[in-house]
Order: structure tokens, then C-alpha cells, then sequence
């Protein structure tokens, strides 16, 4: 499976029940930061299609943006990525923290 754009939080539940572990990603369309970011959770995506991975665009979805924020009980910040597992949040991180390999290391 290839990365996936959401934009609602009635997708997001829909996933968040389906998938045992998912990859989540925040991505600013007008933040340099977050385009790099976006390129190493584009890469992890891509080299690992048997990881479902889905993305949100900050400025295209706020309310869906807020309420993982507010589900979680992790500040909102962009880019940020997360491992959910199970229904938590096992991993998040953001900015510059995001790479191909953090990921990586946190979904093994």
C-alpha cells in the first residue's frame, strides 16, 4: 500500500479501527521544513508499501489536524510524524527529527 492523503476524521477513525499499526504524518504545504520532512516519510512509504502510511495537509484539514492533537494528548506541531499502534501513539516526533531511518527504527 502506498502512502494515503485523509482529510476527515470520520477516515481517520475508520483507519485507526481497521489497522493494527499505522504511519501518520502532518505535512504544511507552505513549510520548507515540512517538505523535507514530507520527502523522508515519501521515502520510508515507498520502500515499505507493507506499512499502511497516510498524511494530512495542516492547511486542507485543521479540524482533523485537531482532533488527532486532542485524541492523543500530543501537542500539535507540523511536520510531525506518528507510529500508532493499537490505538496509541507509540512514537512521534517532528521538525527535523523526521527522517527516513527514525522511522524505521520505531516501526521495527
Amino acid at each position: 500500500m502506498a502512502k494515503q492523503l485523509i482529510q476527515s476524521e470520520e477516515e481517520f477513525k475508520r483507519i485507526a479501527e481497521k489497522e493494527g499499526t499505522f504511519l501518520f504524518f502532518k505535512h504544511s504545504l507552505t513549510c520548507p521544513i515540512s517538505q523535507a520532512a514530507f520527502h523522508e516519510f515519501d521515502a520510508f512509504a515507498n520502500q515499505h508499501e507493507e506499512v499502511p502510511a497516510y498524511y494530512l495537509q495542516v492547511q486542507e484539514a485543521r479540524p482533523l489536524s485537531n482532533f488527532i492533537a486532542e485524541t492523543y494528548g500530543v501537542k500539535h506541531e507540523s511536520p510531525q510524524v506518528f507510529v500508532i499502534q493499537n490505538g496509541e501513539v507509540k512514537w512521534h516526533t517532528s521538525h527535523s527529527q523526521i527522517t527516513e531511518a527514525a522511522i524505521e527504527q520505531h516501526l521495527s
